[in-house]
């Protein structure tokens, strides 16, 4: 009997659903799902696609860098907690505003792609000082869980320039994840 091989977007998004859903079950907590996350991607060899042309693909890059940029900034704030190894934890820090960086361009192409259309943005009520007034979200309402997050000035321009953002504060659609601590 043959088996198709899964593919990379499918075995991906599977991987992710069943991780968010034990997330949300109270199964396991952030770290521990951002740890496994970035655990899959590299058993799988996942690397981002040099091109997005798709919403797919748009939408596997942002995660992937999402990810990316969770997993260095837990190990950067684990080795500064510790006190240990300010240069590689500042190297850490580095690595993760760097995919925070890519996560946003990336958000930029997926914008470009669907026009601007039926796009809606607004800042979220965010538990983080450091996030309050700062993290807005992204909502993708052709496309079922694309909900993105941000805090670049810039693309928060873009996003106004094109009519997407909406002024006021809201509950983020995924409240519960985005003000859970790692």
């Amino acid at each position: 009997m043959y088996y198709r091989k899964k593919g990379l977007f499918e075995s991906f998004f599977e991987n992710r659903s069943f991780l968010i859903m034990q997330l949300e079950n109270g199964d396991m907590d952030k770290p521990t799902f951002i740890r496994e996350n970035y655990d899959f991607l590299l058993r799988i060899g996942a690397t981002p696609f040099a091109r997005v042309n798709s919403m797919e693909k748009g939408i596997f890059n942002y995660q992937y860098y999402n990810i990316m940029a969770k997993y260095y900034r837990s190990v950067a704030i684990d080795l500064e907690k510790k006190g240990k190894h300010p240069r590689v934890a500042l190297s850490y820090r580095h690595k993760s505003d760097d995919q925070y960086h890519k996560k946003n361009l990336d958000i930029s192409y997926m914008l470009n792609l669907v026009e601007f259309e039926n796009v809606e943005a607004y800042y979220v009520k965010s538990k983080s000082k450091f996030l309050k007034d700062k993290l807005y979200e992204i909502v993708f309402r052709d496309y079922d869980k694309a909900i993105f997050h941000s805090t670049a000035d810039w693309l928060l321009n873009v996003l106004k320039d094109n009519n997407c953002f909406i002024e006021g504060k809201r509950k983020s659609l995924i409240d519960d994840y985005i003000n859970a601590r790692y």
